[in-house]
């Protein structure tokens, strides 16, 4: 008996020091940035404000994380008492923001784990991303060095997913992280199509979607119980799944509506309206462009998911995704791009928007740039803290060598989250480090 408890502990002792030489070997995600602790001067860069022409050779102070002054060379601020960084020939740029993904919900796919996006049944709007976002998520860091300093994270699955909410890309914990609580329910609406992925030949079938009326006769019934109940003044006893609902018909929340096709857009707003739902955005939104007249007449914002990809339909202009951001602003249709489910590129994030300015036609770099920042901060509604620079906003931003939209020239030389300098070193830049330094001896 004793020998098998001495052979346990050595077991147990190897394991503990395997371990701590695994945590040796990765490093750990760096410590989140500490509160600004006295006024700083960004001075020399191009200063991009979003909402205005770019200010070259300009300055941007802020203090206890809030923007105090922005302007040219010959701003007036006290010198004597501010930290004044000199970032000459560089750029300055708001934070940019990644609606609809799974980031701080979901790590390695294939460890079930470290996945937090999704319940069991159908009918969970009562579920909230809010407490289950991790910032120790190995990601995150990796969003940092590309610009990405907000993101939404989002529940998944079933016909009513959840309720997402808006963070910064640092924090201890979600309690520090989070910008924006329960900013809207997630509504999957069913379409008339489903496909299928046979993994012996790789290929796609389509077929039509047998569960469709179900689905909708279920969400019929569910949106007319969460009115009746909005309607009461003291509901009793308390229904949890219909009072998540109440900021919605309240019009405190959006209802995000994940719809792809046209008819499949067009009757999932209709739906929402009958309810007398105010804040509908559309996420997805393959075909959008289809019904630009449509959206714009109820006042839709998009979010468009995912532009680096091939065409829905065989028949369609093959740049048809890249130019759909410009189609849909030349119509007055508030628009965005995420990368949806795919956390693993929100990295590439802003270089969707750069790509959206080449093929669209009259959509300059600087309106492009909205596509990240002003217009998901709308979407959201944060655009009064950031989105764009502007005395009074939070400071949250970035210095880059170059066009945050150009993936050649864009390398962050430093971020700030409400005053904070957070640290831009991550998993991806260590073991270019490690192997680096192996194969350079």
């Amino acid at each position: 008996m004793k020998r098998t408890i001495n052979t346990f502990y050595r077991f147990l002792s190897l394991a503990m020091v395997g371990l701590v030489s695994v945590s040796v070997l990765f490093g750990q995600n760096p410590a989140p940035g500490s509160p600004q602790s006295k006024p700083i001067a960004l001075v020399g860069a191009t200063i991009h404000p979003v909402t205005g022409a770019p200010i070259p050779n300009g300055v941007i102070v802020f203090d206890q994380g809030i923007i105090t002054a922005m302007g040219s060379a010959d701003l007036a601020f006290d010198r004597s008492k501010t930290e004044i960084m000199d970032v000459s020939g560089k750029h300055i740029y708001p934070g940019t923001i990644a609606a609809a993904t799974t980031v701080g919900l979901q790590e390695v796919a294939s460890v079930r784990a470290t996945l937090d996006y999704r319940e069991v049944g159908d009918l969970n709007p009562n579920a909230r991303a809010l407490i289950a976002y991790n910032t120790d998520s190995e990601i995150i860091p990796t969003l940092r060095s590309s610009g990405v300093l907000l993101v939404q994270a989002t529940p998944q699955g079933g016909l009513l997913s959840g309720t997402s909410s808006v963070f910064h890309t640092d924090g201890w914990n979600w309690e520090d992280a989070v910008l924006k609580k329960d900013d809207g329910v997630w509504l999957n609406w069913p379409s008339y199509i489903t496909s299928a992925f046979d993994r012996h030949d790789f290929s796609t079938s389509i077929k039509k979607n047998e569960s469709r009326h179900k689905a909708l006769n279920e969400l019929d019934q569910f949106f007319a119980d969460a009115k009746a109940y909005h309607e009461l003044e003291t509901p009793n006893p308390t229904n949890l799944r219909l009072k998540a609902m109440k900021p919605v018909f309240e019009g405190k929340a959006n209802l995000y509506i994940r719809a792809d096709l046209a008819k499949d857009i067009i009757e999932s707003v209709q739906f929402a309206r009958k309810y007398g739902i105010a804040r509908v955005v559309i996420s997805g939104g393959r075909e959008a462009d289809k019904v630009v007249d449509f959206l714009k007449e109820n006042q839709v914002a998009v979010l468009l998911n995912e532009l680096h990809r091939l065409p829905s339909h065989q028949d369609e202009y093959v740049y048809q995704p890249y130019s759909l951001p410009g189609k849909l602003l030349q119509a007055g249709v508030i628009t965005a791009v995420t990368y949806g489910d795919e956390w693993w590129r929100v990295r590439n994030l802003n270089y969707q928007a750069g790509t959206a300015s080449a093929f669209a036609t009259g959509l300059e770099p600087e309106e492009a740039l909205k596509l990240v920042t002003l217009y998901p901060a709308q979407i959201l509604g944060i655009d009064t803290q950031v989105g764009s620079l502007a005395v009074g906003k939070h400071a949250t931003l970035l210095v880059s060598t170059g066009d945050i939209l150009d993936m050649k020239t864009n390398v962050i030389e430093k971020a700030f989250i409400k005053g904070s300098e957070v640290n831009l070193d991550d998993k991806q830049k260590r073991l270019y480090r490690k192997y680096k330094d192996k194969y350079g001896q």
